[in-house]
Order: C-alpha cells, then structure tokens, then sequence
C-alpha cells in the first residue's frame, strides 16, 4: 500500500505538515511545576452541575501551581449546538468565578472571541489543523478511509451479537483497513461518503497501566477499536480532536468525568501513535443523589438541579454554590473553613489527593446550610447589592420594593448580621421576598396566632398600654423593662424565670406580651429582633398595625 499516494487522495487540499503546525504551538514558558488545564464544554445544551465541577478543578489546578487555565469550545457535533449557548456558559463560568487565562471570550459587544496564542478556541474553526494530523496518521498508515454506511454497520452489529462477540469495528470486522490503493481510489471517484478510522495496533490480551489522578493505578486491556477520526464532513470526532488539541495547547492536566475511563486506552494509543507524551488524567467521581433510599446520577432530565442556571434562577449566591461545590471536591475543605471562617476560598490548598474516587452524593439540605453561612458572614451592603440583582432579572415586583429605599431595604437586611452569632434566616435570595414581606404595606399579610393564655382584653390593654409608654429613644433594655411592666398590669410574670418558679401564679409572661405584639406587628409568630423592627417600620406605621388589630 502507497500510503503517501492515500494521504494525498483523501487531502488533496491539505499543504501544511505537522511541523508547521507545531511550530504555531511552540512549548509555554512557564515556571517548572506549572499545570496547564482546559475547560471544554460542548455547547450542545445547558451546563451540567458537573460542569462546575470540572471548572474549578482546572482553575484551581491551574492557579495554585503558576499556571493556565483554558476555555476550549468543542462545538464538533453541529446539528446539536444550541445558538447562543457559548456566550451563555461564557458567562455562567464567570458568575462563579471561575477565571480562565485563555480561550472563548466575549467581546465589548458580547460577541463571542478568541483571547490567546493557542487558538482557535472552537474546534470547528481547527478543521484544518486536524486534517493534517489525520494525513499524516495515513501517511504513516494509521488511518485510513471507511466507507461503511450506517445500514452496514447495523448488520454488523447484529452479526457480532449472533457471534457473541466484542462489538465495534476492529480486526477482521473492519472491512475497510485491509482495502488496496485502488478500491479506495474507486470508491472515492464513485463519490461514495467515508469518514477516516483509526488503525489500532492494541491487543486486548495485553494491558495498559497507567496512574490516573484521582483513582490512582489503573489497569486497562489495548483499545483494538478502529475508532473515527474525522467524519464525512471533515469535522473531528471528541476522541480525535481532544488528544490533537491537548498537545497543541502543551495541556499537562485533564480533568474529565469518570464516564471517559472506558475510551482512555484509545486516547493513549492515539498520544503514542504520534510519540507525544500524554497529559496526566484525572476523571472525577459521578454526581450522585438520593432517590428514596438508593443513590443515581443527576439526570439532566429529571432533576432541575443538574442545570447550573437553575441555582441562579432560584438565588443562591454564587460563593454558596462554589463552597458547597467544594465541600464534594475536597474532604478537607470543611475543617479548613472552620478554621478560616473568613478567608477567601482562593486560600484554601486544594488537592486532587483529597478528591472522592467514589461518587460525589449531592444534598440541597447541606447546600441550604452552606448558604446561609456563606450569606451571614456577608455585610449587608453586600447582600442587598446581590439580592437586587437576582430580583432585577427574576422578581422585578420585588426588585421595586427594594431599590425604593436602599437604605431601608439595606438596614432589614442588617438585622441581627452585627451580632456575635449572626442570624442565618435565610441563605437563597428567593426566600427575601417572604422574609421581608411584613416590613412593606404593600405587601404586609395580617396573620398569627395570639397566645392562649391572654384575652381579647388582654390584648386591647396590651396595645393601649404600649401606645402610652412608646419612645423611639428607648434602647432596648428600656423598651423591653417597658413590656415587663405592661405584663405586670394585667396579672402576667414580668420574666420567664419568675412565672417557671410560680406556676400556679400567672398565667403567662413577658414573652407573651412580647407575642402579642409581634402577631400585630409583622403578622407572623416568627420574625427577626421585635425591637429592632419597630425601629425600622417607625412609631406611625407601628401604632396603625396596632391599631388594625386591635
């Protein structure tokens, strides 16, 4: 066979050789130890919670050693790209921090671009690139051209199962690696469509050891599969187009779920088919999730959570998603936050020594409590800037009342965050509009329940009394010596301790004056500091809520 003569039939058009293209590509001059990383979503659908995963794992891959991280478009499967959806996972990777040195970016227009000296970014704008790598794997005669069609390739399939044997395209089941020049020449002057396959040279009875990252040694039999290197299009396959962009790009780090293990052997034999040194590998554990009482995979198709947009949509601050992400990532992560309650996540020393080699379980209950954590060690300046956002795109109603008065908006949300032990009342944005609901009329709702130990008279002297004694300059001891008094004036304990020591004396206490007027005042049995609320409404707007439940 003329391999030489092959090449040049199948790429007529193709004039450059590997060593131009190398040498676009040169090494990077980094500092020794520095990792080289990608991100490289296909833009085929939403991002994956798994998506996030991967990101801040190569950031922080990346960072922490001096190194790059990219952002790589694997746009190959055309039919299925969802206009759009490279500008939108642009910009989701930048909600949660996740900053890459190279790669897809958006314009001031926000016009997807290019920002770096490897690129293109976008695999199909690398066609060409591919092409001659493809040439040059038939020049050696690694490759070679299949014409099979998808009918063929089902009736195979259907003879390798009566057969009981391995399925796929190898050995004496690939029909086109043993064609002469001239058969090929034939069909291609005949029109016939083909794609380019690989030639492997593995045999399943010898193995492949390697160490991966994050499962440690692994041990796999050769890839014998004449896997597909470029489609009829031209356009490159992920197996073929990931190894030629990986050397291209001196990547040293792949970071990549564990659902690729099965095809790693194929990859290698690709790596060491052109003598480039693989990089190192490291597939992460699978997202799982309770169901009842078994575990699965987060399914894009049931669970609204596996979308990493929904956790906008529903407002959970980004910093809550990337600590709690982060908590899955690394074992360690908890006990150093404890110890760093205040430090910026960036100083945490991630590992891929502590990443799961099982898979990750995901718990919204846990997510919630990271929340709120990550939301009350926030200043309340923070927290209305962010929470006027969410609701500027999701909840314009409440966007309104917020941006009102910034200032009153900003100092409901300060209650109880100055404290030793701040308040964690909520942790997601889209709990505000109900946490904060009584403090505007419009949309104040009247409801509660009024202790049972005290009377319809109870409570109208209850009110009365509060309204002869209220001063706005009363601190809080002096509001509250107050409420003792009043509970004093109708038979009441004027403390917990007082009324536990006398049973059968009162017939409730302070706290139930206090109830009272909560019940009135916000219209609710549970609410933030009731002195510090009344503060906030004001004396007038107090008195009529007084005077609308009375």
């Amino acid at each position: 066979m003329d391999t030489f003569a092959l090449a040049e039939l199948l790429f007529p058009h193709i004039t450059e050789t590997p060593e131009d293209i190398e040498a676009r590509y040169p090494e990077r001059n980094l500092p020794e130890g520095a990792r080289v990383t990608r991100m490289a979503p296909s833009p085929t659908g939403f991002l994956h919670i798994g998506a996030l995963f991967g990101a801040m794992t190569d950031e922080r891959l990346a960072h922490l050693s001096g190194g790059v991280c990219c952002l790589r478009i694997e746009d190959t499967d055309a039919k299925r790209e969802v206009p759009g959806a490279v500008g939108a996972f642009i910009r989701m990777f930048a909600r949660y921090g996740i900053h890459f040195d190279e790669g897809a970016s958006l314009d001031e227009n926000g016009e997807v671009t290019d920002r770096g000296a490897y690129g293109p970014y976008r695999q199909r704008a690398r066609a060409e690139i591919y092409q001659v790598f493809a040439k040059e794997l038939v020049r050696r005669g690694r490759a070679y051209p299949c014409f099979c069609t998808e009918e063929d390739l089902a009736a195979m399939r259907e003879r390798q199962e009566a057969a009981k044997v391995t399925p796929g395209y190898y050995g004496e089941w690939a029909v086109h690696r043993r064609s002469t020049f001239e058969e090929y020449r034939a069909m291609i002057e005949a029109g016939c469509p083909y794609v380019i396959r690989f030639k492997s040279e593995g045999d399943p009875s010898r193995r492949i050891k390697m160490t991966d990252g994050i499962k440690g040694a692994l041990d796999f039999p050769e890839n014998d599969q004449d896997i597909v290197l470029l489609k009829s299009d031209g356009i490159p396959t992920y197996h073929f187009a990931h190894v030629v962009d990986d050397h291209l790009m001196r990547t040293t780090h792949v970071v990549r779920g564990e659902e690729w293990l099965a095809t790693l052997p194929a990859h290698i034999e690709m790596f060491r088919a052109f003598g480039w040194k693989e990089p190192k590998y490291n597939h992460t554990a699978t997202i799982m999730k309770l169901d009842g009482a078994s575990k699965r995979k987060i399914s894009k198709r049931k669970d609204p959570e596996a979308d990493l947009a929904w956790y906008a949509r529903e407002g959970y601050p980004a910093d809550a998603v990337r600590e709690y992400v982060m908590t899955l990532l690394n074992s360690n992560f908890e006990d150093w936050r404890r110890d760093h309650a205040d430090a910026p996540l960036e100083e945490f020393p991630f590992s891929l020594k502590k990443m799961s080699v099982s898979g990750a379980l995901f718990d919204m209950q846990k997510l919630a409590d990271v929340a709120k954590n990550v939301v009350c060690r926030m200043k309340a300046p923070e927290v209305y800037e962010q929470a006027l956002a969410w609701a500027q795109e999701f909840r314009p109603d409440f966007a309104a009342l917020l941006s009102r008065d910034p200032a009153y908006s900003t100092a409901i949300l300060n209650i109880g965050r100055e404290d030793k032990k701040p308040r964690r009342d909520y942790g997601v944005w889209s709990e505000l509009p109900a946490y904060m609901s009584f403090f505007f009329d419009e949309t104040f709702v009247p409801g509660g329940a009024y202790p049972a130990c005290l009377s319809e008279e109870d409570i109208a002297a209850i009110f009365a009394r509060f309204r002869e004694t209220y001063d706005e300059s009363d601190d809080s001891a002096a509001w509250f010596d107050k409420l003792k008094d009043i509970a004093a004036s109708i038979g009441l304990a004027p403390d917990t301790k007082t009324f536990k020591k006398n049973p059968g004396v009162y017939r409730g206490h302070v706290g139930d004056v206090s109830m009272a007027l909560r019940v009135a005042v916000t219209g609710r049995e549970n609410s933030p500091d009731l002195y510090t609320v009344m503060k906030l409404l004001g004396r007038e707007r107090t008195f009529a809520r007084l005077g609308a439940a009375k």
